[in-house]
């Protein structure tokens, strides 16, 4: 499937709409508050759609949605596109200050908002130029609670005809110097990558149903957990919880019977670490798992093969992207490897030199596709780093093999993946300089037990203070309370010194052997 499959102005709210014909009653979203068919989904994403026009939105608009994996959610996404508006999906565990610059850059008009998140965005509404309405889900007794805002708006609602390369979706990441990069995507994205991957690797079918430990915020969660099943008519089943939270992730699969399950290699640790694990969890109703967000290492692979007798689907993907270009497939493994690039992208290894590398040989990957996005909003120079003409330069360090699997050998920069999410090295630095113990400092990544990797960070203390295991964990709640939760160190070493070069810069490298 190419671009041109599709028709030119193609919008896509299609991907809800089109089951309305032949399976409008069938249950298309499971969660714990409440159920919905397709029509249900239709209807209120209509009431939605038509809510947003009352407050001026309009093609190319940006909607901000910064609220848990709910129904709303759902119909406030399919609400957005149908209207020609852009869905900014927001990360639920970022800080006020984090959601300040997003809102600013983005120019998002509507900011659609879980109560329970709300203090963050009380906090900087004030001082924000753009964001002009702020609705609350869960706020009934707020003026502006998402469901009086709906309760009176028509359930249907004329699509806007949009050109399927006109932007649907943006999404923030976090760039190497913790500035978060804006990626949108077009219409034609979503149904794109559907087939490619979707279809065309997982074998998707009506009959499955799908749940995501991943988020729906991120694009690996809006795709597998939305998108790509009910390209196909399946269903999906929502979790609004943190991943951490494994027994509850497993008693959704005992309680909805999904038949894929996506989760993260940490995600698939923890359920490992349950002794007693399908003896108390019925996980028969699973034909397929999925890992993406940091490489699977092959003992996790091995270890949930044995215990469950499931296959995980490892492979890896980008927001640049919007999901998974290189993978696995069902019947053809290689525990450990990214797998095999998906139909419709190509890639390339290259040296520094900018010619490609031989086999087995690492080198830059690069990725051309047409789901690619084109450019990082306000971010010129990262764009011409990273858009390279008709190339994506990942920033990952890959060989392959010669039987023509790719394997992750690192990042080309000094990012940290932890549970599936880029966290900037720097950004935790400046975090920790700024604790009145702490005179410089340099993180890095360290494998937990599971080689799973995490921040460390090498601390170099002030005089008049000495290391402790108090110190440690004080330092460590510091963090918590500046930036999300996911970003903190998980173990703090104090050092005499840090290792430079000539000229004053850390020796990172030195730190992680």
């Amino acid at each position: 499937m190419r671009a041109d499959d599709l028709p030119l102005y193609y919008n896509a709210v299609e991907i809800l709409e089109h089951n309305l014909a032949e399976r409008a009653d069938k249950v298309a979203l499971f969660s714990p508050s409440r159920n919905l068919t397709f029509g249900d989904v239709s209807q209120e994403a209509n009431q939605v759609a038509n809510a947003l026009l009352k407050l001026d939105v309009r093609i190319g608009d940006v909607v901000g949605l910064l609220t848990y994996d709910t129904p709303e959610w759902v119909t406030c996404f399919f609400g957005t596109l149908k209207i020609g508006a852009v869905s900014l999906g927001l990360n639920t565990l970022l800080t006020p200050g984090e959601y300040d610059y997003i809102l600013r850059d983005s120019h998002a008009h509507v900011l659609i908002v879980h109560e329970e998140l709300l203090p963050k965005i009380a906090e900087i509404r004030a001082g924000q130029p753009y964001l002009r309405h702020v609705i609350v889900i869960g706020g009934e007794n707020e003026d502006t609670s998402y469901a009086k805002w709906i309760a009176n708006e028509p359930t249907t609602c004329e699509r806007v005809h949009t050109h399927r390369e006109d932007l649907a979706t943006l999404n923030y990441s976090s760039g190497t110097t913790g500035q978060p990069k804006g990626i949108p995507h077009a219409h034609k994205d979503l149904p794109l990558t559907a087939q490619l991957w979707g279809v065309n690797v997982l074998g998707l079918q009506e009959s499955d149903r799908t749940l995501a430990v991943a988020k729906l915020f991120f694009t690996f969660g809006t795709g597998g957990n939305l998108i790509f099943p009910w390209y196909v008519g399946a269903s999906v089943v929502l979790y609004p919880g943190p991943p951490r939270f494994i027994t509850h992730i497993l008693d959704l699969i005992v309680q909805f019977r999904p038949t894929i399950f996506y989760n993260a290699p940490t995600g698939y640790a923890m359920a490992l670490a349950i002794p007693d694990l399908v003896e108390k969890y019925d996980l028969s109703s699973l034909r397929l798992c999925v890992s993406a967000g940091e490489a699977l290492p092959a003992p996790i692979w091995q270890q949930w093969q044995a215990r469950t007798g499931l296959e995980i689907i490892d492979g890896i993907g980008c927001t640049e992207i919007y999901h998974i270009f290189i993978s696995n497939r069902p019947g053809d493994m290689r525990p450990g490897s990214s797998g095999k690039p998906v139909k419709g992208f190509d890639l390339k290894i290259i040296g520094e030199n900018g010619q490609e590398v031989r086999q087995g040989e690492i080198g830059n990957l690069l990725v051309r596709g047409e789901t690619t996005a084109s450019y990082y909003l306000h971010q010129y120079q990262k764009s011409r780093q990273t858009f390279q003409g008709e190339w994506l330069f990942t920033g990952d360090k890959y060989y392959v093999d010669e039987d023509g699997y790719y394997w992750h050998a690192g990042r080309s920069d000094d990012m940290i993946k932890a549970g599936g999410i880029w966290v900037s090295p720097m950004e935790v630095e400046s975090t920790l300089v700024s604790h009145t113990a702490v005179v410089e400092c340099a993180v890095v990544a360290k494998a937990d037990q599971s080689a799973l990797y995490k921040p460390k960070a090498f601390v170099v203390l002030k005089p008049g203070y000495a290391p402790s295991a108090e110190l440690e964990q004080e330092l460590i709640q510091y963090c918590r309370e500046k930036m999300a939760e996911y970003k903190r160190p998980r173990w703090i070493e104090f050092v005499e010194e840090l290792p430079k070069t000539a000229t004053g810069k850390i020796q990172r490298f030195k730190l992680r052997e």
